[in-house]
């Protein structure tokens, strides 16, 4: 794994080296190792009709925004924005994946942070974008209680599926739970 990283950054040098000053009349041509993969990784997608994405923030920030729209499930009718933000170092460092509203699920806190193993301990450089959006998506379509950031909606999933149900709706339609305000997310 270190040599793979070092031999990236000595590409990454071998093109910043090689690179021309651009002027107003000639754009950049270089992309970095990760915009590559990234780019591959966008042109093979193919994905559910439920999920959409927005690259435009791609080549300027790596942020790539997920809008995903669950037809099933706890989460059916709500709308889920998501932000992966890639580090030059993608693929070999999975990215940071956070969500930009409140949602009661068990493995997205409070601030949006994202509990998937995929984007921790069992990231490899095999996995890709579409990996990382299906991950997401099977996140919300079954929600994992046994590896959660929110304990307390974990605990309410193992103790009364009927009960979470309840609440991921009420929390949907931005309603508070247990002082917690949650935003509106229903389409």
């Amino acid at each position: 794994m270190l040599k793979l990283r070092q031999l990236q950054k000595q590409k990454q040098e071998q093109l910043a080296a090689s690179s021309k000053p651009t002027t107003a009349s000639s754009p950049p041509q270089i992309s970095s190792a990760s915009q590559l993969r990234l780019r591959n990784d966008l042109a093979s997608l193919d994905l559910p009709p439920c999920v959409k994405i927005d690259a435009a923030a791609l080549e300027t920030d790596q942020l790539l925004h997920i809008h995903i729209n669950p037809d099933e499930g706890y989460y059916k009718s709500g709308t889920f924005d998501f932000e992966a933000k890639f580090k030059d170092t993608y693929p070999i460092d999975p990215p940071k994946v956070t969500l930009t509203s409140t949602i009661f699920h068990p493995n997205i806190d409070t601030q949006g942070n994202v509990c998937l193993n995929i984007l921790r301990e069992d990231w490899s450089p095999v996995l890709d974008v579409h990996s990382i959006i299906i991950g997401l998506l099977m996140l919300l379509l079954e929600p994992n209680a046994t590896d959660p950031l929110n304990k307390k909606a974990a605990d309410v999933l193992q103790s009364s599926p009927a009960l979470y149900q309840r609440q991921v709706v009420s929390a949907m339609r931005g309603e508070s739970i247990d002082g917690c305000k949650y935003d509106r997310v229903l389409r």
